[in-house]
Formats: structure tokens, sequence, C-alpha cells
């Protein structure tokens, strides 16, 4: 029988739990999968390969669909640092003129942004309404973001989706105990100034980030552009 590799072990923290977790680089096996849904260039594709890999890679008892999505695009980031190296090359475009630039990413130092200084998620609607908003999961993605017909309907969904709990009086309601449908139509009933609340606190939520600084090869201008989730890193 042909010997295996042995792939070592390192340990990584959960940003949105503090808990440690074990993982592995991953091997071609995984990247194969990744760069076939890179050539795709289907964004759902390429998170579901994303997911794959994180589940194949963890090996300490994780739910993936439990996970913040940030959580998830920094676990992943960690592994693909890990595992092709910490540098990756991105093809920005210069702010002033256009121009496709190469600028080399250092994985290592891409960070959580707004993860020490979470806004206070507890938003009081009237004197006897409030409500506790929670960072969407991979599973709240999931179910809430599919075929929806336009961009309105999917920005109700995305706030539906961070309601955690609902306090009316004396009584609690918890969202998850709630028939989605229910907790549509309480958000639905907000008014414009409810609403932008909710909008305002999740657009505070904690999301990866790198500050990319360069000058640009054809005109010479400096560059200071900062990228944003999981999707920028694949430019």
């Amino acid at each position: 029988m042909l010997p295996r590799m042995v792939t070592p072990k390192y340990d990584m923290i959960v940003p949105s739990t503090g808990k440690s977790i074990t993982y592995r680089p991953y091997v071609v096996k995984e990247e194969k999968l990744l760069l076939i849904a890179m050539e795709s260039k289907d964004d759902k594709q390429i998170e579901n390969a994303v997911m794959s890999i994180i589940e194949e890679c963890v090996e300490s008892p994780i739910d993936i669909n439990t996970l913040t999505n940030f959580d998830v695009e920094f676990i992943f980031v960690t592994l693909r640092a890990k595992s092709v190296g910490e540098g990756i090359e991105l093809s920005p475009k210069c702010q002033h003129c256009e121009e496709t630039n190469e600028v080399k990413v250092d994985l290592d130092k891409v960070t959580v942004k707004n993860l020490e200084d979470q806004t206070d998620t507890m938003i009081k609607l009237t004197n006897d309404i409030s409500v506790e908003l929670k960072w969407p999961t991979m599973k709240d993605r999931h179910i809430d973001l599919v075929d929806e017909a336009s961009e309105t309907e999917t920005i109700i969904n995305i706030m539906s989706s961070t309601i955690g709990t609902i306090y009316s009086g004396e009584e609690i309601f918890v969202a998850t105990d709630v028939p989605k449908k229910e907790v549509r139509d309480f958000v639905e009933s907000l008014s414009n100034e409810q609403f932008n609340q909710i909008v305002d606190v999740m657009a505070k939520a904690p999301t990866l980030s790198y500050d990319i600084n360069f000058d640009c090869k054809k005109c010479g201008e400096s560059n200071s552009i900062e990228i944003n989730g999981l999707a920028d890193f694949f430019q």
C-alpha cells in the first residue's frame, strides 16, 4: 500500500466565539475543488467549495451552519495562508485611471474589522417592543438568499435573519422558535425609521478586512483600497 502524506496540525481562534479549533492545511484534492469553482465564476459554487473545504480541514467538532459569515471568511483565509502560502495576488484597478495592477496580499495580516468594537445589538423600537439582533449565520444565508426575485426581497430576508429575540412587554419571543414567515411579517411591519435602526447596526457587523496600498504602474498615482469580505479575495 502506498504511503500517505502526513499534514501538520494548527490551531486558530473562531472570531465570534473566541474558541480554539484545530485544522490542517487543505491538499490537492480540496484545492482542485476550489479551482473548479473559481473557474466557474459563480459565487454560489465558490461559497459551496469554501464550506466543503472548511468541513474537511477543521478537525474539531464544528457545525459550519452555525458559524457567522465573518467566521467562515476568517477560517478560510487562515486555511488558505497555511495551504498555499501567506501571499496571494490580486488585480485591483487604479482608482484614477482604472488600469489593472498586480498586488500581493499578505493573508497573515488580514483582520476581522469591528470585532473588538461590536455595537450594542439591542434596539428599542417602541416603549414596549425591543429586538436583540444576531449576526447572520451561513444557515441563514442559504435559506434567505436563494433565488430572490428582487434586491428589496433579499434585503428584507437578510434583515429578518438578523432578528434574534423580540421583547414585547413581558413576553419574549426567540426568533428560532417562531415561524420564519412571522419574523418576516414583523420586519415588514416596521416603519422606515425602525427598519433603518436595524440596518445601521448590521452595517457595523464584523467583516474580513485588508488595506491595499499601491502606486499605479500606468499613471503613478497612489491608491489605498480596503477590501472587505471573502469575495474580494477572489478578484
